[in-house]
């Protein structure tokens, strides 16, 4: 979760529009920031107006907590610090960012939102993914991302990824054992059986370029169905 974002920008007024929340979701070395990266890219040359972002992150204060949460220096946290200490972050980003970039019609695409703390301190930490998700629903005051994208990897393939990426480096996430993040794993695939309208769910070991066409796809068609809406 080492991963960055274009610099928060300040909601200003914009042509009204449908805005669109996208997050894209996986395990770490999945390729979530390079995917999220290609979309902004792809979505901007077509003449819409998007706001990248990240969890934890996207405010001032999401990236004060960011830089807590995750360094190693200060392992280990209790889970339910670490829980609320993202829940903290993720109230600031929906409150600050994402619902006034919404509002004004943008497109959010953000890396991480809920659901990762659903899989990452409820599964992985074993907190409950049903109790951190009714945490993290309060936090973000009923805010769901229009579409999840989730790029699926086994937790051998993020780890050795995230080795040829930064020479075995990571943040306190990153660096849990495999059993850690097949937990994370299994959380996703769950939480998107149980959403399958919302999710999309791609095998991250597919080329970066076919990836970026099927989210892509993906966004396209949910912008179609929201003009048809407005």
């Amino acid at each position: 979760m080492t991963s960055s974002a274009d610099p928060a920008p300040v909601p200003a007024p914009a042509p009204a529009g449908p805005g669109l929340f996208v997050v894209l979701e996986g395990g770490d070395g999945a390729g979530k920031s390079t995917q999220a990266r290609r979309l902004a890219a792809t979505l901007r040359a077509e003449g819409h107006e998007v706001v990248r972002t990240r969890e934890p992150g996207g405010t001032p204060l999401g990236e004060r907590i960011r830089e807590l949460v995750l360094d190693p220096a200060h392992a280990p946290v209790d889970p339910r610090a670490e829980a609320l200490l993202f829940a903290a972050a993720r109230a600031a980003h929906a409150e600050q960012l994402i619902r006034p970039a919404l509002a004004a019609g943008r497109v959010v695409v953000c890396d991480r939102f809920a659901d990762s703390s659903a899989a990452y301190q409820g599964a992985g930490r074993g907190l409950g993914t049903d109790r951190v998700r009714e945490l993290n629903e309060w936090a973000a005051a009923g805010l769901v991302p229009d579409l999840t994208v989730l790029l699926d990897v086994p937790a051998g393939t993020g780890r050795a990824r995230r080795e040829d990426r930064d020479g075995g480096a990571g943040d306190r996430l990153e660096t849990e054992p495999d059993a850690f993040h097949d937990a994370v794993r299994r959380a996703f695939l769950d939480l998107a059986a149980r959403s399958p309208g919302r999710y999309l769910v791609l095998d991250a070991g597919r080329p970066e370029a076919e990836l970026a066409g099927a989210v892509a796809a993906a966004v396209h068609e949910r912008l179609a169905a929201a003009e048809v809406g407005a």
